[in-house]
């Protein structure tokens, strides 16, 4: 996954001059050097807060966009998958209790589970729910699939 702010793919390929320089400005360390020395994510190590610096810094503008809007920075959205502790019966909320927009929130269903409700609309796709679940249930992809229908494809199949 690209720094926030980028071009589509082929242009930013095009455009990044692979200097890295944002991967030097990103003060929580979130941006390395990816495949072909291109910047990309690792939200292994965080949830990036749209800071902007990597947008300041990138001198080929292979970034491009507004600091304050930091929902435009990426197109993106977090998934939950089925392996979701909560929606198993244990007790676990960390990525709710990280997301800073508040689109992640447990339901209580009759026999105890929670149910994760993502709310796509609000989601900036900053990675911080990734980087804080234990089994690895929550991704970052430019789909938009609900926990329901994430079951109902694995029930179909």
């Amino acid at each position: 996954m690209r720094p926030p702010w980028s071009l589509k793919e082929e242009e930013f390929v095009e455009r990044c001059e692979r200097c890295e320089d944002c991967v030097a400005a990103c003060p929580d360390r979130l941006l390395v050097k990816g495949r072909g020395g291109f910047p990309q994510m690792d939200f292994s190590r965080g949830g990036c807060d749209f800071c902007g610096d990597c947008l300041t810094a990138c001198k080929g503008r292979a970034m491009v966009g507004d600091v304050d809007d930091h929902m435009a920075a990426f197109p993106l959205k977090a998934e939950i998958n089925a392996e979701c502790l909560s929606a198993k019966g244990v007790v676990c909320r960390a990525c709710g209790e990280v997301c800073d927009e508040r689109s992640i929130r447990f339901q209580l269903e009759v026999g105890g589970i929670a149910r994760p409700l993502l709310d796509t609309e609000s989601c900036s796709g900053c990675g911080a729910c990734l980087a804080v679940c234990p089994v690895q249930a929550v991704t970052i992809s430019h789909g938009e699939v609900s926990f329901e229908d994430h079951q109902r494809r694995s029930v179909a199949k």
